[in-house]
């Protein structure tokens, strides 16, 4: 029998999946989070075989909860509306045994889960034929200098904290914008987030 924990913040969605995989004859949905940092609790209360996680989740994502349960032993499916190459790095990186996406046909997640099991990993066709074009173009210290801007930091803070001149600041910031392909600070930050970037 297959154990799984499934963590998804839409009550309806969650409710359907489970009702969906305990029709299953060898799968039992063993827990039901709504949040990332529930189904962490309910992984390590029930010890699953596997977590079927959405990504955008309160309190912890579901990426931030699959790198926590990295080396747990319970694998993890990725689940999501998301076809972001940035999400989908971030989930490989997390040690994610695969990555779906929410419009697939509803037996294509039994079955996943079951190839998974049986060790292989399963990923969506539209995330590895596009997944790795879209490498994130900024430096280091670009990245930085676009996390204080994140925060809310204008030039001035930004200078101080890195021990930069405003005019460097200044420059960082329209190599960044010109990297992103964006008009403004906004959509610089927007874009980032976008492609599952900010760690």
């Amino acid at each position: 029998m297959i154990r799984i924990v499934i963590a998804e913040d839409q009550r309806m969605l969650l409710g359907a999946l489970a009702s969906l995989l305990d029709l299953e004859e060898d799968m039992e949905v063993v827990g039901r989070a709504g949040n990332g940092e529930d189904a962490v609790k309910l992984v390590h209360e029930h010890k699953p075989d596997i977590c079927v996680m959405d990504i955008e989740m309160p309190l912890k994502s579901g990426l931030d909860a699959a790198e926590e349960l990295k080396g747990s032993g319970c694998k993890v499916l990725i689940l999501t509306t998301f076809a972001r190459s940035g999400y989908f790095e971030r989930a490989l990186k997390a040690g994610a045994h695969g990555y779906l996406l929410k419009d697939s046909p509803s037996e294509e997640l039994a079955e996943s889960i079951r190839s998974i099991m049986s060790g292989r990993r399963i990923y969506a066709a539209e995330l590895v034929d596009g997944g790795f074009s879209q490498e994130n173009p900024l430096t280091d210290r670009e990245k930085e200098v676009l996390a204080l801007v994140a925060d809310g930091k204008n030039t001035k803070e930004i200078a101080s904290e890195l021990y930069l001149t405003t005019g460097t600041v200044r420059n960082y910031i329209s190599v960044i914008l010109d990297k992103l392909g964006v008009s403004n600070r906004i959509e610089a930050i927007t874009r980032f987030k976008e492609n599952g970037w900010f760690k």
